[in-house]
């Protein structure tokens, strides 16, 4: 996987575009800054708008073209952010570290997905949210994004098990129309969760 999604990200253009998930940007907007967690987060399009929105960013991803991509939209629009090249399977989520998390389509194998999300949940400070955005299992009928393989895609049956940990403020499924760039655009099944630790 890391192959390619070196390879899907080396081109110039931003292939999800530059700006924000909206859902993300949505919730973010009237928030209180504080320390960020954005896991999958690809070429920096969250990452650099939450920066400029004051948060304190820290990205993880497995792709180094995506990282330098970020890097480079970081510096055009004069931000910082924190970028770390890793497996998601095997990093170490330290506890208790961040007082928000999103995970903006970012698809785990079933193999690895319950761990990571566990992981994430011990990473939360107490009071701290989760966000997720992802393609649902209905997905498959739509060409406008998304793995091709049903096991990668999520409800929110398996949402609630794998966050059981976490109170649920929303959780909705439906369709919308994405506009993020060439690879995330028409009509889509998506599911949209925010979640909170006690």
């Amino acid at each position: 996987m890391k192959q390619f999604w070196d390879e899907r990200y080396a081109g110039e253009a931003y292939i999800y575009g530059e700006q924000p998930n909206a859902f993300f940007k949505q919730e973010m907007a009237e928030r209180k800054p504080g320390r960020l967690l954005l896991p999958g987060e690809g070429e920096g399009r969250n990452a650099v708008w939450a920066a400029h929105q004051g948060w304190q960013v820290d990205a993880v991803d497995q792709s180094v073209s995506g990282r330098e991509k970020a890097l480079k939209l970081a510096s055009r629009q004069g931000v910082q952010i924190n970028y770390t090249v890793a497996d998601l399977s095997a990093f170490n989520f330290e506890a208790e570290q961040y007082d928000f998390i999103a995970l903006i389509f970012v698809h785990f194998p079933p193999v690895m997905r319950m761990h990571i999300h566990r992981q994430l949940v011990k990473a939360l400070k107490p009071g701290g949210c989760l966000l997720m955005e992802a393609f649902h299992k209905t997905q498959l009928q739509f060409d406008s994004g998304g793995p091709k393989d049903a096991a990668l895609l999520y409800d929110s049956a398996m949402l609630i098990k794998d966050f059981e940990a976490l109170t649920i403020v929303k959780l909705k499924e439906g369709t919308d129309f994405l506009h993020e760039g060439e690879w995330h655009k028409g009509k889509a099944s998506v599911v949209r969760m925010l979640a909170q630790k006690s």
